[in-house]
């Protein structure tokens, strides 16, 4: 296990995979392809602040501080 999974793990707070909606993953599997927030914009036709926002907002639902540990939580669950 590395020094970043035993970080990562404590913090999440074990939300069910029910509970992210098909619009969340979709953002967070363009965030992990690596795509800056522009382009994630682009594809998903919303405003950069929209996508900042909705991203704190899974960020808060599932109990992390940034978005890597989002994708990494949704990674580990083959949800991206």
């Amino acid at each position: 296990m590395t020094v970043l999974s035993q970080e990562i793990r404590p913090m999440a707070r074990r939300v069910p995979p029910r509970e992210i909606s098909h619009d969340d993953l979709q953002l967070l599997r363009l965030l992990a392809t690596g795509l800056p927030v522009d382009g994630v914009a682009r594809r998903l036709d919303l405003s950069e602040r929209t996508v900042r926002r909705r991203t704190r907002v899974i960020c808060d639902r599932l109990g992390f501080s940034t978005a890597i540990e989002a994708i990494v939580w949704a990674a580990r669950r083959g949800l991206v």
